[in-house]
């Protein structure tokens, strides 16, 4: 295994500051996601590489050169998947929203092209692609309240302080639009489950996007978002625009 180390770079606050800005202003902006967090990355990436390729199956994927995205771009084969598995559930939610795997490529093109150390950016590029599925999972859906949600249960897996800093933001964005709704009690749920579940970015997802998901949820310790699910309206109207057509092959 290599032994590279990684010079973190500096914590970039105002630049942070500035893409939260645009982020809440119009939250389909996804690169200003990718910019929150590039500018506060800090220690947290390389932490989580080297935790990664501690594991056996980290060492699987690197030694394999797997490529996550060519499993989730493959959608004509995740549509033969059993219905009830994770990965015919996950190819039912990118259609059903209009969006690809692709996309979050294509919003990030320009975030890691620094990286010398082609195992730290295989790592990188598969936990950026692994997004979608911790929505599914997570049953987080693509409205507002949803991907606060699911960055705040992020921060609990990774502990990376642009998660943190961009579910924050949102909460208090939503708890504004929405007074006396309980926003910040379901970021809280969200980023607990987090913080206790198996740790998503160290696991095979080519081989659980074969399995029910009910129990892939069960064994990654993912209980039903119950205080998000109650804020029906909340989510209703912080739904992105309606998709009138499911993205194109």
């Amino acid at each position: 295994m290599a032994t590279q180390t990684f010079q973190h770079p500096p914590m970039e606050f105002r630049t942070a500051w500035h893409a939260l800005q645009a982020l809440i202003a119009d939250p389909e902006d996804t690169k200003q996601v990718f910019t929150i967090m590039r500018a506060l990355t800090g220690k947290s990436l390389w932490k989580q590489y080297v935790k990664f390729r501690g594991l056996e199956t980290g060492q699987q994927i690197l030694a394999e050169q797997r490529d996550l995205l060519v499993t989730l771009a493959d959608r004509e084969a995740l549509r033969q998947l059993p219905e009830g598995t994770l990965g015919k559930t996950y190819i039912d939610f990118m259609e059903r929203e209009g969006i690809t795997a692709e996309g979050l490529v294509e919003a990030s093109e320009e975030s890691y092209d620094e990286f010398t150390d082609k195992d730290l950016e295989r790592y990188v590029m598969r936990t950026r692609e692994m997004h979608d599925l911790w929505h599914v999972v997570s049953s987080y859906g693509r409205d507002g309240l949803g991907e606060v949600c699911v960055v705040a249960f992020s921060y609990g897996q990774t502990k990376s302080l642009g998660f943190a800093a961009i579910a924050l933001m949102g909460a208090y964005e939503f708890r504004r639009q929405f007074p006396g709704n309980r926003i910040f009690r379901a970021a809280w749920k969200a980023f607990r489950t987090g913080r206790k579940a198996k740790w998503f970015p160290g696991l095979d997802w080519e081989y659980l996007l074969t399995q029910p998901l009910e129990d892939v949820r069960r064994d990654l310790g993912i209980p039903e978002p119950t205080d998000y699910l109650a804020l029906e309206h909340v989510i209703r109207e912080t739904r992105p625009a309606p998709v009138l057509q499911a993205a194109a092959e």
